[in-house]
C-alpha cells in the first residue's frame, strides 16, 4: 500500500511540475521578474522543480532515495529563499501567483514531507554535501554570468543589490542554508521516517 501510494504521489508531482513549467513557459511575461519559453530555465526555482520531477520519475523506476533527497533539498531551498528573501523583497502575492504557487510552495513542501516521512535509507553527511551541489553549481554560473555580462538584466534574484561583496556573501549564506535544510531533513527522517 505504501509503495503504491508513493508511486502515485511521485507520478502526480512529476506531472504537475511539467504542467506548471509548460504553463509558465508559454504564458506572456507580465513583469520584469518573469521570463517565458526556455528562458525560464535561468531560474533556480524552475531547475530545482525539474530536478524534483526527474527524481520522481527515477524513483518510480529505480527507487533512488538519495536523488529524491537531493531534489527535496533543492526545492526546499527554493521555498526558503521565497519565504525569507524574495517574498519580503517582491511581495508574497507575486511569489505564489499562478504556476509559482506549485513551484514555490506545493511541490517543495510535498517533496520535503516525503523525504522526511517516507525515505527508507539512512542518509549521511556525504549525502548532505551532495545535496548542496546543485545550488553550488547554479550559484557559480549565476555569479559568473554577472561578472562577465554585468549586473543589469542578469541579477534576476536581486542578490547584487549590495554589490559584488554582497553577492559573494549571499552565495556563502545560501550554501550554508542549503546544507542546513539537508541536515534538518536528514535528522527529521531519522526520528519520524517510516522504515
Amino acid at each position: 500500500m505504501k509503495k503504491t501510494f508513493r508511486i502515485a504521489f511521485n507520478a502526480f508531482l512529476a506531472i504537475m511540475v511539467i504542467i506548471q513549467w509548460i504553463i509558465l513557459s508559454t504564458s506572456i511575461p507580465d513583469s520584469s521578474f518573469m521570463s517565458g519559453g526556455f528562458r525560464t530555465l535561468k531560474y533556480f526555482t524552475v531547475l530545482s522543480n525539474l530536478l524534483e520531477a526527474a527524481a520522481c520519475i527515477i524513483w518510480i523506476i529505480r527507487g533512488d532515495e538519495r536523488l529524491k533527497y537531493v531534489a527535496a533539498v533543492s526545492v526546499g531551498l527554493t521555498f526558503t529563499v521565497v519565504m525569507a528573501f524574495l517574498g519580503p523583497l517582491f511581495g508574497y502575492p507575486m511569489m505564489f501567483a499562478g504556476p509559482s504557487l506549485w513551484m514555490h510552495g506545493i511541490v517543495p513542501l510535498a517533496a520535503m514531507a516525503e523525504s522526511i516521512v517516507f525515505n527508507r535509507e539512512r542518509l549521511s553527511v556525504r549525502d548532505n554535501l551532495w545535496a548542496v551541489f546543485p545550488m553550488l553549481i547554479y550559484g557559480i554560473f549565476y555569479l559568473g554570468n554577472i561578472i562577465i555580462n554585468g549586473i543589469p538584466g542578469n541579477d534576476w534574484y536581486g542578490f547584487m543589490l549590495w554589490g559584488y561583496p554582497g553577492g559573494a556573501a549571499a552565495l556563502v549564506i545560501i550554501v550554508c542554508v542549503t546544507y542546513l535544510i539537508g541536515l534538518v531533513l536528514r535528522k527529521l527522517n531519522e526520528k519520524v521516517g517510516v522504515r
